[in-house]
C-alpha cells in the first residue's frame, strides 16, 4: 500500500478553526493530558531531536521533529521534522504528514482553545511578541477565533517586526510595532502573545492589566522563560497538563526555584479548562490576569494530524 504524503497545503487547509476544533473535540471527548506519554528529547550535533508519540482507541503517531538553531542563519527553519499516522488497532500507517507544517497549525491552536476560554469575544489590544512562523500563525488562530481591534508587533528586529505589521494591515487590523520589553505597551493589553526564542521574560509582569490574557508558547525547556515571577503569581495559570508543565516550562520552574510559586498554584489544566472541571474555580472569572503556558505535547499533534487526515479523505 503506497502511503499518502501529505504537505503543508494538505494541513493549511484544515484551517486555523478546524483544528482547534479538533483540539477542543479531543478534550470534550475526554482525553486526559495528564496520561498522555512525555515528549523525549535527545541532544544531536545539530540542535535538538523531539520524540512524540501518542495514541487513542482509533488512531496512534508519533512525531520526530528537529529543533535546530542555527537554521535560520541559514535560510532554513528552525523546526523541522515528520509525523507518522498509523490505525491504532492494527497499528497499519495511514499517511505520512509534514511535521514543521503540522507544528505550525497545532501550536497557535492549542493557543486559541485557551483564547476561546479565557477571552472575550473582542480583543481591544493584542499585543505579539516575536516575528517568525508562530508569530504569523498564532495571529491568524486569533483572527479566526476573536475581533482584534488593534495589534502591537515587538521584535528584535524592526523590519521583520514592521513586515508582520504590515501583514496585519492587509489583513484587516489597526497595527503597528512596538518597543521592546512592552513598556507602554503590554499595559493597555487584553491580550498578550509571546513566541519568541527568549530565554529572559519579555516585558514586566506588573504592568498587565487585571482581567488580561497573557499566552507563552516560546520555550520548553527548565531554564528559559518568556514571563517573569512576578506576572505568575498574580496569574490564574493554565497548563496544557500539570506533569509537562512540571518537567518543561522554566515560566513555571524558575519561579518555583525561587520559592514564589508551587505545583498547587496551578488552576487548570487545558481539558479542565475546556470541560469546566478545574479545582480553581473558573480562570476566567479571576480578578488578576489569565496565564497560558504551552510547551507542546504529543496528544495535540494527533489530534491535529488525524483531523487533516479525515479532511484529506473527504
Amino acid at each position: 500500500m503506497k502511503l499518502p504524503l501529505l504537505g503543508a497545503d494538505d494541513i493549511a487547509a484544515l484551517g486555523e478553526t478546524g483544528a482547534v476544533d479538533a483540539l477542543e473535540a479531543a478534550l470534550s471527548g475526554g482525553l486526559d493530558p495528564e496520561a498522555a506519554p512525555a515528549r523525549h528529547h535527545v541532544d544531536v550535533p545539530g540542535g535538538e531531536l523531539l520524540i512524540m508519540p501518542a495514541s487513542t482507541g482509533q488512531v496512534t503517531g508519533v512525531k520526530i521533529a528537529g529543533v535546530a538553531p542555527a537554521n535560520p542563519a541559514r535560510g532554513l527553519p528552525r523546526i523541522t521534522g515528520s509525523y507518522l499516522l498509523l490505525d491504532a488497532p492494527t497499528l497499519v500507517p495511514l499517511a505520512l504528514l509534514d511535521g514543521a507544517a503540522l507544528t505550525t497549525l497545532r501550536t497557535p491552536a492549542v493557543s486559541a482553545l485557551a483564547i476561546r476560554h479565557l477571552t472575550g469575544p473582542v480583543v481591544r489590544h493584542l499585543v505579539l511578541f516575536g516575528t517568525g512562523p508562530q508569530a504569523y500563525g498564532h495571529l491568524a488562530a486569533v483572527l479566526a477565533e476573536r475581533h482584534v481591534e488593534r495589534v502591537t508587533v515587538i521584535g528584535r528586529n524592526q523590519d521583520r517586526a514592521e513586515a508582520l505589521a504590515e501583514h496585519a494591515r492587509r489583513l484587516g487590523v489597526e497595527a503597528r510595532t512596538g518597543r521592546a520589553r512592552g513598556a507602554g505597551e503590554v499595559d493597555t493589553a487584553d491580550l498578550v502573545l509571546c513566541c519568541t526564542t527568549s530565554a529572559t521574560p519579555l516585558f514586566d509582569g506588573a504592568l498587565v492589566p487585571d482581567g488580561a490574557t497573557v499566552v507563552a508558547v516560546g520555550s520548553h525547556t527548565r531554564d528559559a522563560r518568556e514571563v517573569d515571577t512576578t506576572l505568575v503569581t498574580r496569574s490564574a495559570v493554565v497548563v496544557e497538563s500539570r506533569a509537562a508543565a512540571l518537567s518543561e516550562a522554566g515560566d513555571l520552574l524558575i519561579p518555583m526555584a525561587e520559592g514564589d510559586f508551587g505545583a498547587e498554584d496551578i488552576d487548570a489544566n487545558l481539558a479542565e479548562l475546556v470541560t469546566g472541571g478545574g479545582p480553581g474555580g473558573e480562570p476566567a472569572g479571576f480578578a488578576g490576569p489569565r496565564f497560558f503556558k504551552s510547551v507542546g505535547m504529543g496528544w495535540e499533534d494527533l489530534a491535529v494530524a488525524a483531523a487533516v487526515y479525515r479532511n484529506t479523505a473527504s
